[in-house]
């Protein structure tokens, strides 16, 4: 999967995209816990993705 590009998106779009990938986290790790998780590498792309989401919507907030 390719880099989201954050750069271009609004703070409201940001935050949905957040949530989003957040409930994908949620979803993977629930697979983890039951032992059915096919692609365990994929929980440290979607963690990786949240923090470079957040980290773009807290630089959009400072802005204004």
């Amino acid at each position: 999967m390719a880099k989201s590009n954050f750069k271009d998106l609004t703070a409201a779009e940001l935050a949905a995209k957040c949530r989003e990938l957040r409930q994908e986290l949620f979803n993977l790790r629930l697979q983890q816990a039951t032992a059915r998780l096919e692609k365990p590498h994929r929980i440290r792309e979607i963690r990786r993705e949240v923090a470079r989401g957040e980290t773009q919507l807290t630089q959009i907030l400072k802005k204004s």
